[in-house]
């Protein structure tokens, strides 16, 4: 079993970040919602006050002006292009992928490149509520435990370095930079 995250490791860039841009160009009445959003984001990033979830819900909140299906569908027409090329190369029937992003967004494109397993955060796409929290770092070695027991890991892909809690129970791990898939070099503990 290969496992993967999404974001900047199969697909090239941030899609939520994308379907926020996406949906702000849709639906100007986001716009309001800005000086909020600024001040979430400055409250955890900078200040580091709240959780990535509290941070995730408020900027969540624009999906109220959106109409889901059809946004989702539409970007996905627009961005599924973006998923990289080497993923379609060594691609399995049994892949998993793992991500922060919601579930609600990429439910669609795993369909569409027929992807069965797909572990995501869980975000009501009305509301932005979390049901549960970011499936970021640790959360993400829980979620696929919830799911596949404790069946191996073949290969894991990642972009980042917060998923080295998923990297240390592969047999083998990645570090992808954008085309570039290279092993993953674990820091010696002090």
């Amino acid at each position: 079993m290969n496992v993967y995250d999404f974001d900047k490791t199969i697909y090239d860039g941030d899609s939520t970040a994308d379907f926020y841009l996406f949906s702000l160009k849709r639906h100007k009445k986001i716009l309001f919602l800005i000086p909020s959003l600024a001040v979430a984001f400055t409250k955890y990033y900078l200040f580091k006050k709240g959780t990535k979830t509290e941070f995730k819900e408020k900027m969540y909140r624009f999906l109220k002006y959106c109409d889901i299906e059809k946004d989702v569908l539409d970007f996905w027409d627009k961005n599924e292009s973006k998923i990289k090329d080497f993923y379609f190369v060594i691609q399995k029937e049994d892949d998993v992928i793992i991500s922060a992003s919601p579930e609600f967004l990429l439910k669609k494109i795993c369909n569409r490149i027929n992807i069965r397993y797909l572990i995501a955060s869980k975000v009501d796409s009305r509301s932005g509520i979390y049901d549960g929290i970011n499936c970021h770092g640790e959360e993400k070695v829980k979620r696929f435990r919830q799911v596949f027991k404790n069946e191996p890991i073949d290969n894991f892909y990642s972009d980042s370095f917060s998923d080295t809690p998923l990297a240390l129970i592969a047999k083998k791990a990645y570090i992808v930079n954008k085309n570039s898939i290279d092993d993953w070099i674990f820091k010696k503990q002090k």
